[in-house]
């Protein structure tokens, strides 16, 4: 069983401390990271939009505006669990939401905040290499846009969160997810075992149609293309990579497309964006970061930062999603610890 590492922290803004809670070994499969997350407050005051209850929720001094996503070169997924869902609002409106699927880059421009209180969950990272065998649908099906789990497992969805929730300790709600990550579309409904009849029929044939439509991999040279992004944190350009994968620009752009959601010169955006953002968080001055990351100079690290956020550079470097990320998601392995 893995050990886990939680600490509490708290974001700017954010009078009470946040849960975070890391695996402290790697699960089953390659390309998937996550971390348990628990906000025993509130995030921020409820949006404008009073047709979504939360002034009844208990915010306290929360984030004015709710938290705002910021875009991430991976898929996402997030595993709701417990008597609390968020209010996410992704620019059609605010509504109440349980477990969630985004493609890469979603949030960019800065619009999409969510809102809850006394919130629980597991947020994973998946590589868009890997996002299809694990979700069932490919990245590019996403669009880069939010999905509910439901429309992606079907009634399955639920009876994760129901199993997140009856799970007493953070080790177990991580088993529970290496597991049905692991299990893949084809076999995640053995959970269904004992459900009722209309519920079990239901998640197997949403099983065997997935099976069925299921697309196929992804091509060894998309593989090597974005892997090349990611080690050069962004700094490519799309003839290089398809010169080095022995592919025409226009072949790789389209498979690249169509396998991970993502068209690689947006894809190398993502990923120098992502670097030198978390640079402006540890600290470094703009000037710097543009030198060093790859911008010609710090007016286009700034056109950039507004484009993804819709924030400046300083003000994207207190963005909470960000803060919090040295110790959600470190850039360096967390020391192993006797599970004992």
């Amino acid at each position: 069983m893995r050990s886990t590492a939680g600490a509490e922290v708290a974001p700017a803004g954010r009078p009470a401390a946040w849960e975070v809670v890391r695996p402290r070994r790697p699960g089953p499969v390659a390309g998937v990271d996550m971390t348990g997350f628990r906000v025993p407050g509130g995030l921020g005051g409820g949006p404008a939009d009073k047709r979504v209850d939360t002034a009844s929720d208990g915010l306290l001094g929360g984030l004015a505006g709710g938290l705002r996503a910021v875009p991430h070169p991976a898929v996402t997924l997030l595993l709701t669990f417990g008597d609390s869902l968020p209010v996410v609002d992704d620019g059609t409106g605010p509504r109440r939401y349980g477990s969630l699927v985004a493609g890469p880059g979603f949030g960019a421009g800065g619009a999409v905040r969510a809102w809850g209180a006394d919130l629980a969950c597991v947020q994973i990272r998946l590589s868009p290499l890997v996002a299809r065998a694990v979700l069932g649908v490919s990245p590019a099906e996403l669009g880069g846009a939010m999905v509910t789990l439901d429309e992606v497992w079907g009634p399955a969805a639920a009876r994760v969160r129901e199993r997140l929730g009856a799970a007493t300790t953070w080790e177990d709600r991580f088993a529970v997810v290496d597991a049905v990550l692991a299990a893949g579309t084809d076999t995640r409904t053995d959970a269904w075992k004992g459900a009722p009849t209309d519920a079990r029929t239901a998640a197997l044939a949403d099983a065997r149609t997935a099976a069925r439509s299921a697309p196929r991999g992804v091509d060894p040279e998309v593989a090597r293309a974005w892997h090349r992004i990611r080690t050069a944190r962004g700094l490519v350009r799309v003839d290089g990579l398809a010169a080095e994968v022995g592919w025409s620009r226009k072949r790789l752009w389209s498979r690249f497309q169509d396998q991970l959601g993502v068209a690689p010169k947006r894809a190398a955006r993502l990923v120098r964006f992502d670097h030198a953002v978390h640079r402006l968080v540890a600290g470094d001055g703009p000037a710097r970061v543009a030198a060093e990351t790859g911008y010609a100079d710090q007016s286009h690290l700034h056109r950039e930062v507004m484009t993804f956020t819709g924030l400046t550079p300083a003000a994207a470097a207190a963005e909470p999603f960000l803060t919090i990320d040295d110790v959600a998601w470190p850039r360096r392995p967390l020391p192993l610890r006797s599970s004992r």
